[in-house]
């Protein structure tokens, strides 16, 4: 994988000699060519084509951003409503990842969503304790956002 990016890095550098224009617009020019031609000539690479984990990595992303956006919503209101009708508490919530860096980062995109922390990790029980914000909002949000990023962590880590 690592090779076809620095082929294709070649290729837009490439592309922007060949034009003698060196600026944003010819670079992005040259890459997308370069990721046409890599594209069309993946199954000369023994590796899979890259483009795939780009794609994985920007729906990560995207996922990040959505789940982030909804999660602040609910703490909004619930911050902005007079009297506080929540409850907080810590559950015990087991992952099906594998390595120490999938489950690390998992652990920070939870604790990046308003409404949980996650308390403590045991990575060779693959258990979290996550402090959620309010009792009946974890059930329902914040274990389907867990798995929401579980799967998309897994379709870019392996």
């Amino acid at each position: 994988m690592t090779t076809q990016i620095l082929i294709n890095l070649l290729i837009a550098i490439t592309w922007m000699l060949l034009n003698e224009e060196w600026d944003v617009v010819s670079f992005g020019a040259g890459y997308f060519i370069g990721f046409a031609i890599i594209a069309s000539m993946r199954r000369f690479f023994p590796v899979p084509f890259y483009g795939r984990k780009m794609i994985a990595v920007i729906k990560l992303f995207l996922l990040f951003v959505v789940e982030l956006f909804k999660s602040s919503v609910v703490v909004l209101k619930e911050v902005i409503r007079p009297t506080l009708k929540i409850k907080p508490g810590i559950f015990r919530s087991e992952t099906i990842l594998d390595s120490d860096f999938e489950i690390t980062l998992l652990v920070t995109l939870l604790t990046l969503t308003p409404g949980s922390v996650v308390m403590e990790i045991d990575p060779k029980a693959k258990v979290m304790f996550i402090h959620a914000m309010d009792v009946d909002d974890f059930h329902n949000n914040i274990q389907r956002t867990k798995s929401r990023f579980e799967k998309a962590i897994i379709e870019v880590m392996r």
